[in-house]
């Protein structure tokens, strides 16, 4: 060697010493780095996988350098990826000395999996009968000589539309499903739509969506019929739930086709034509082509942290690093007919005669898969994301699958994603039928002891309808607090898997002070938080939930709901919840065993408050947060009562023709051939046809809009609101004289002003509710006192004293007469409450 090559060794181990000297070794990385270079600020990596490397190095060799950690600092800038970014045992830290890729001060590092395509041109002719320049175009990639395959299109970072049969949110309605023969009929006016191989049909199925390749379409006059590519086919028409429905009520099952040429043709819309190796896309407003930034999706996986049942990743950190554009073709090849919550059928049928040994009642069986995620984590423990982002990401965002277990993920953004945004525990392995209770032989197999915290969830599942913000399946010791949910297709937070109350691996797991709100925005069957299955020792708690989307799209509009504990559900404490209303489903296939308590509007106001993210994470992620403003919310239910005069009520056909109206607090109360239906509903009209329909004997009166409406939390100092009452209903007529009438409802409007020691004496009584309602001259009076207590012992304390009330009722008495089979002297009449179990 001589001795210009020896100076030349010299300085490059003086600079890795002076790289490394301090206690903690730094390896910077930079879009203008080359990974010839060393790695230091001022010669930095080009690549993180290489950083990674030199990283494993390090500890391979034992380099004092490491001894308080490894710093990978990625400058600003776009890293596009070839392959995922693969994280090994041997990259593993300790907890004195972990790995932490993380960015540089200031700066947002994207780790992408898209490709940019560039040279968009007006094409020269009329495509779709849209006038030539309308569309542009541009070459398909290609990579290895063949064209690549995409699902998403974004332009400017905003996500385009797939070239589809409907305009804007409009959705169809199909005609029929024929289970036998595999086929579905559509309506088909618009003779324009072709078929093309690759067309796609997209069809929404109460709580979840499929989507199913098109084989051929056969147009019969303004129908066609559409058959599908196997597998999905079968398992489309094998599978019972979720399925597509038939509603005269509602309307059939809403659908579009998608992914065919001739169907492009509004602003915002892509396809990709893989024979001419061309794609094409009419901008919207104000979008140039000419300057556009226009990225696919390529790779399927963007980073995979992934140990052994033995030797797992551990002590490896993300910080403030952004994941974007991650692709999934699974649809494009077998199709996609999820069971729930992204989870997709790989076979499924109904029982010929149900029951199994775990379920004696279960009807029908179903294996499922899982889809992919940009951030994948197998077999790890210890690991750290925080401040990172993931965006732009056609499935999944993050993902612990299996065997991990003291991971922490907060301080994060999930935003514009099409599946779930966090991913936690096995939901049954493909292997394994989907109502099993999971047990293992080695505990280390259970995603375990995992803290989601502070993490803002927004714009998911936007693609996959059916798919949520958090899910979690088998899992235990999970904490999942003070995260926001916002912008949600289906439910915000699901926790638990199986359809079971057999024992299983789940226990001790938490829901705690999380704000979910404007969630359910094309699918119902939903709740801000759903459970399955028996989980002993878990809390759901000081959550604040709120804001319902309205779905246009759905099965059975009345079915949404905050608190939902489904099939199963069984060892939960729910309570101090902030709800709007008590509208909660504790179904009834769940066995008892969970406690509920004061989940409703009158908590502790600081729940409400303190939910959701925390700082220093909320200054940054609340700005990020995705409402749909022109999307219409749910009408809240308003209490209401239904009148229904005749005789012989046939109750069990009552009951049953009102259930699917899913009325909060329904309740039903009797006096003579007065029957009345009490509770808060939103749509009574269309209540009060449906009855008509099935009793036309009957006299059908609606009571809405209470002329005086006292609420305790409204009217009493220092009350605490009880979280269960009792309702007395009373029914009388006012005098047969309209301005007596008037005069009536007068009173009852000023009273609150001018005889506040009504009010006041209610207050007293403990009241927590008192509504007059009035329907032509007939009066129904709802009292609400708390539940266990009496209105014979409560009413005297309405006048303790306080005399005025006396006057009131006297002054009242005027106004007031016995409706039709009263006796003389009788005035309000107080109605039986009937039995409905």
């Amino acid at each position: 060697m001589n001795l210009k090559q020896q100076r030349k060794l010299f300085l490059v181990f003086l600079l890795i010493g002076m790289l490394f000297s301090a206690n903690a070794a730094e390896i910077w990385v930079s879009v203008q780095g080359n990974d010839t270079n060393i790695g230091t600020k001022s010669s930095p990596l080009a690549t993180v996988q290489i950083a990674v490397r030199k990283a494993r190095e390090l500890r391979r060799l034992k380099d004092a350098s490491i001894k308080d950690g490894i710093h990978i600092v990625v400058m600003n800038g776009t890293y596009y990826l070839n392959e995922p970014l693969f994280i090994r045992p041997e990259d593993s830290g300790t907890a004195e000395s972990p790995t932490t890729i993380e960015a540089d001060a200031n700066a947002k590092p994207i780790l992408s999996g898209g490709f940019e395509i560039k040279n968009w041109k007006k094409s020269t002719v009329s495509i779709n009968g849209l006038k030539a320049g309308t569309v542009w175009e541009a070459d398909a990639p290609a990579k290895a000589g063949e064209i690549i395959n995409y699902r998403q299109l974004w332009v400017n970072e905003k996500k385009a539309v797939r070239a589809k049969s409907t305009t804007g949110n409009k959705m169809d309605r199909i005609l029929s499903w024929d289970a036998a023969t595999e086929n579905c009929w559509i309506p088909f006016k618009d003779k324009s739509v072709k078929f093309e191989p690759g067309m796609e049909m997209f069809i929404v199925q109460w709580w979840a969506i499929a989507n199913l390749r098109i084989k051929n379409i056969e147009v019969k006059k303004d129908s066609a019929r559409l058959s599908f590519e196997q597998p999905e086919s079968r398992i489309q028409s094998e599978h019972p739930w979720p399925a597509p429905w038939i509603s005269k009520n509602n309307g059939n099952s809403a659908f579009y086709l998608n992914n065919g040429f001739s169907m492009l043709n509004e602003a915002g819309e892509w396809y990709l034509d893989r024979k001419k190796a061309k794609v094409y896309y009419i901008p919207r407003a104000g979008e140039n082509m000419s300057s556009a930034k226009v990225t696919i999706p390529v790779l399927e996986n963007l980073v995979e942290v992934k140990g052994t049942l033995d030797s797992p990743v551990h002590h490896f950190n993300f910080k403030g690093i952004s994941f974007q554009y991650s692709n999934w073709l699974r649809p494009s090849q077998q199709g996609h007919v999820p069971l729930q919550a992204g989870m997709y059928l790989l076979d499924a049928y109904k029982l010929k005669t149900p029951g199994t040994p775990n379920q004696a009642n279960l009807e029908n069986q179903g294996w499922v898969g899982r889809p992919r995620a940009a951030v994948e984590v197998n077999y790890a423990n210890n690991t750290l994301f925080e401040s990172c982002s993931f965006e732009h990401l056609s499935s999944t965002g993050l993902d612990f699958h299996r065997g991990t277990n003291h991971n922490i993920v907060k301080g994060n953004l999930f935003k514009d994603i099409g599946g779930n945004g966090i991913n936690l525990g096995v939901f049954s392995d493909e292997a394994f039928e989907a109502h099993l209770p999971l047990q293992v032989k080695d505990e280390r197999e259970i995603c375990s002891d995992e803290l989601i915290a502070d993490n803002l969830i927004t714009n998911v599942a936007n693609e996959d309808w059916g798919c949520l913000g958090i899910a979690a399946g088998f899992i235990k010791n999970l904490t999942i607090e003070h995260n926001e949910i916002s912008d949600v297709a289906y439910s915000g937070i699901s926790m638990g898997w199986g359809w079971t109350s057999t024992e299983n691996v789940m226990r001790n797991n938490k829901i705690l002070a999380n704000k979910i709100h404007h969630y359910a925005k094309h699918l119902h069957d939903v709740a801000g938080i759903y459970t399955l299955s028996s989980q002993p020792d878990s809390r759901i708690e000081e959550n604040y939930i709120d804001k319902v989307y309205n779905s246009p799209f759905t099965h059975d509009p009345f079915l949404w709901l905050y608190l939902y504990t489904d099939e199963g559900t069984q060892g939960f404490t729910i309570k101090n919840n902030w709800i709007p209303i008590q509208k909660t489903l504790k179904n009834h296939n769940g066995p008892s065993g969970n406690v509920w308590q004061d989940n409703y509007p009158f908590v502790n106001p600081e729940i409400k408050k303190n939910a959701g993210i925390r700082e220093p994470y909320s200054n940054v992620l609340t700005k990020e947060v995705v409402i749909d403003e022109a999307w219409g919310l749910q009408e809240m239910p308003k209490s209401v009562v239904i009148e229904l005069i005749g005789k012989d009520f046939d109750m069990e056909k009552i009951k049953s023709t009102i259930k699917g109206f899913r009325i909060v607090g329904e309740e039903l109360y009797q006096w003579e051939n007065h029957l009345v239906i009490y509770g808060l509903m939103n749509q009574p009209e269309r209540t009060k046809r449906k009855l008509a329909l099935a009793f036309p004997a009957l006299e059908i009166k609606i009571y809405e809009k209470p002329i005086y409406d006292f609420q305790n939390f409204e009217r009493c100092k220092d009350v605490k609101v009880t979280s269960e009452w009792e309702n007395i209903i009373l029914t009388a007529n006012l005098v047969d004289d309209a301005k007596m009438q008037k005069e009536y409802v007068d009173y009852h409007t000023t009273q609150f002003e001018k005889w506040p020691e009504i009010a006041k004496g209610f207050c007293n009584a403990d009241f927590q509710q008192l509504q007059v309602f009035k329907n032509g001259r007939q009066l129904m009076l709802v009292i609400s006192i708390p539940k266990g207590e009496s209105l014979d012992k409560l009413n005297p304390k309405t006048t303790e004293n306080n005399p005025r009330v006396d006057d009131w009722n006297a002054l009242m008495k005027k106004y007031q007469t016995g409706i039709e089979r009263t006796k003389p002297g009788e005035t309000w009449m107080f109605l039986k409450k009937v039995n409905t179990k």
